[in-house]
């Protein structure tokens, strides 16, 4: 209240307040006049959208002149069914068996994204790859180990083996990157397990 007892004018609001509501409006209006003008856009006139008449014409097809042939006389089949004689196979060996002084080493199943093998003995790291894998190594005295490791590259499934001497030890391996493992060590008495 003033000293004349007559009520203050309300006070006035500073610009950036008004600024602060006019500007949401102003963009709210864009906007929507955007969107309605872009809608109009898309309409077509009524000229344009009356489907043209289409005419469907259906022709009879004049059979072909038959000319007489004569049939021709029946034909004979005659199948014969001959049954093979099996050919002499060699003498299969083991799956596990080795040639003495060996070491067999296999890799096999499916790795449709590749497979990193290596293989070998305490003393040399070699490198194999493709599916089915098969190498040997002649067995060294003073070799303490041999064994072969396979990698997925992926997904796949696989198994892998070393064969010493009628020994043999088997890995697997299933899923992306897993790692299947085979290692046949020597014993004191120079076997291997």
């Amino acid at each position: 209240m003033s000293w004349n007892n007559q009520p203050s004018p309300a006070p006035r609001r500073p610009g950036w307040a008004r600024k602060r509501v006019a500007v949401p409006v102003a963009a709210v209006l864009l906007f929507a006049g955007v969107g309605i003008g872009s809608a109009q856009g898309d309409t077509k006139s009524a000229d344009g959208d009356k489907p043209t008449p289409k005419v469907t014409v259906t022709v009879t097809a004049k059979p072909a002149p038959v000319k007489h042939t004569p049939e021709p006389a029946p034909t004979v089949t005659v199948t014969k069914t001959v049954t093979a004689k099996p050919k002499a196979s060699p003498k299969a060996k083991k799956s596990g068996e080795a040639p003495a002084g060996t070491a067999v080493f296999k890799v096999w199943g499916s790795a449709p994204s590749g497979v990193d093998i290596t293989y070998g003995s305490d003393g040399e790291n070699l490198d194999g790859s493709g599916l089915p894998l098969t190498r040997k190594l002649k067995v060294k005295d003073d070799a303490l180990y041999y064994q072969v490791s396979a990698q997925l590259m992926g997904g796949g499934d696989i198994r892998c083996s070393v064969t010493i001497e009628g020994e043999t030890k088997t890995g697997h391996a299933r899923g992306g990157y897993n790692i299947c493992s085979a290692q046949l060590n020597g014993d004191f008495t120079g076997g291997w397990g």
